[in-house]
């Protein structure tokens, strides 16, 4: 079922991602001359929760849907880290929660069909504020602390909206249906 690639080339190169353009044949026989990939590094995004049992959960304005988005802390992975460990320092700069027991949970691919990156979520239990965020100069996020019926509402009426933070929030709350009752 594999595609065999008979030529790549970069139309698009930046820091962040890259575009590439494959010329590949099909198993069937087909060629398709330009089929398009986005190279992004790798992401994480963290499921992190207080003592008090509440989610840290960010507001923030994403250009590319021109939208105020309710996510998790996020971000990419530098060449030089582990996911743990951009995890961590995600958390950290954009909330100023950290500590708890961390614990990997889940790999999560954004676009299969076009893209190259997986996001990985872990699970961070007991975190605390430690610090004022650290915030990137394009960042602009409002940290808010809420209860687990909040997220099941949020999901349900549509505002957590992108698929890596819908996705692990889901398993979060069919691993923890119990805690609903």
């Amino acid at each position: 079922m594999n595609w065999k690639v008979l030529k790549s080339t970069y139309s698009f190169l930046c820091p962040w991602l890259k575009v590439r353009k494959d010329h590949v044949l099909l198993p069937s026989g087909v060629e398709i001359e330009d089929f398009y990939i986005v190279e992004s590094c790798d992401w994480v995004n963290v499921i992190a929760i207080t003592d008090d049992k509440r989610f840290v959960i960010e507001k923030q304005y994403r250009h590319g849907i021109k939208h105020i988005c309710f996510e998790l802390p996020a971000g990419s992975i530098s060449d030089s880290e582990q996911p743990i460990e951009a995890a961590k320092r995600e958390l950290l700069e954009e909330t100023g929660y950290a500590g708890g027991e961390w614990i990997p949970f889940g790999k999560y691919v954004p676009n299969a069909s076009g893209m190259n990156n997986t996001c990985y979520t872990f699970l961070a239990k007991n975190v605390v504020k430690i610090s004022d965020p650290i915030l990137e100069k394009s960042e602009d996020i409002n940290v808010l602390l809420v209860e687990l019926a909040e997220i099941e509402q949020m999901l349900k009426n549509d505002s957590i909206i992108e698929a890596v933070m819908q996705a692990p929030l889901y398993r979060y709350l069919l691993e923890n249906k119990n805690c609903l009752k």
